[in-house]
């Protein structure tokens, strides 16, 4: 398994990306969480095989239709053997 935390910038807030993304995560199923941060970015954590992240970080690198990512930045994070995609309170 393999763990990611992303951040992701650009127009990413107010366009639907945290509920589109949960819905993604969860039709390739992974695991993980997806919060908005005060800054207007979007942070979250993906956790699969690493076809499904690989599949995640794609699709975190375009968003949904009305969204503008301008830059992710990607990092290894330890698997936790979470379950679940869940929408997070903004941090």
């Amino acid at each position: 398994m393999r763990r990611v935390h992303v951040t992701v910038r650009g127009e990413v807030q107010g366009v639907g990306y945290r509920y589109t993304m949960r819905m993604v995560a969860r039709e390739a199923g992974v695991a993980g969480w997806v919060r908005n941060r005060r800054d207007g970015s979007v942070e979250a954590e993906v956790e699969g095989t690493d076809a499904q992240v690989d599949e995640m970080l794609a699709w975190m690198a375009g968003g949904p239709p009305g969204s503008q990512v301008v830059d992710a930045t990607v990092t290894d994070a330890e698997p936790t053997g979470e379950r679940g995609f869940e929408v997070l309170p903004s941090h």
